[in-house]
């Protein structure tokens, strides 16, 4: 069974985001004062073949005219996604609803994780994930990401 096969059959959910998308990250303080936000654009694919189940690419640029590049893989155990990076490790997983959940751990921010909730619009055109900071425990900001497809997979 390949990659994407797998994939499926565990986290159908997941591949109906394939393609290139496009908006903005905004982060906000428990207050909803804004504190960051930032151009994203983000391509996910899933190669049926190799290391990864799935691979993201995000371009992030500020207003200031900071930016940043970031890529990484996902390997499917059981059922479940598994990151591992420089930033980050840990878990993704689908609900009932279609709904993909990721539980990480920021190993760049010391003591910080955060649960990320991403849904796709029923006609797939948009999607909205919010990700719910933790620091030492305690909740400390949210990341508002709204995105609209840009380009779907051929």
């Amino acid at each position: 069974m390949g990659n994407r096969a797998a994939l499926k059959a565990a986290m159908p959910a997941m591949l109906l985001h394939e393609g290139w998308w496009d908006g903005w990250y905004r982060d906000v303080d428990c207050d909803g004062s804004l504190l960051d936000e930032r151009r994203v654009r983000t391509h996910c694919e899933f190669p049926d073949t190799g290391e990864w189940h799935y691979l993201q690419h995000n371009w992030l640029s500020w207003a200031d005219g900071r930016e940043a590049v970031y890529e990484f893989g996902g390997r499917l155990e059981e059922n479940r996604l598994i990151w591992g990076t420089d930033r980050f490790r840990g878990y993704g997983w689908q609900t009932l609803e279609e709904t993909l959940m990721l539980k990480l751990d920021r190993l760049d921010v010391p003591g910080a994780y955060y649960i990320e909730t991403i849904n796709i619009a029923p006609d797939g055109k948009s999607r909205a994930r919010t990700w719910q900071w933790f620091k030492d425990g305690v909740p400390w900001k949210r990341t508002l990401c709204d995105e609209a497809r840009i380009e779907a997979p051929q």
